[in-house]
């Protein structure tokens, strides 16, 4: 599974793009997107996904 950003509540404030091991968290015209074929919810990496941790609006969670 990987994780999704509600565009309704993205600040596109980037810090949830330069912790993502994967490279899977993207900026877009408005707001951020995520690559689910890229998303690996940070396993082997950290117990719960980075960016979630991260994102001062709450706009992530899992897909």
């Amino acid at each position: 599974m990987a994780m999704y950003i509600n565009p309704d509540e993205c600040t596109a404030c980037d810090d949830c793009r330069p912790i993502c091991p994967t490279k899977a968290i993207k900026k877009g015209k408005v707001f951020y997107t995520i690559d689910a074929d890229a998303c690996t919810e940070c396993e082997g990496e950290n117990d719960s996904p980075m960016c979630v941790n991260v994102c001062p609006s709450g706009c992530i969670s899992p897909a």
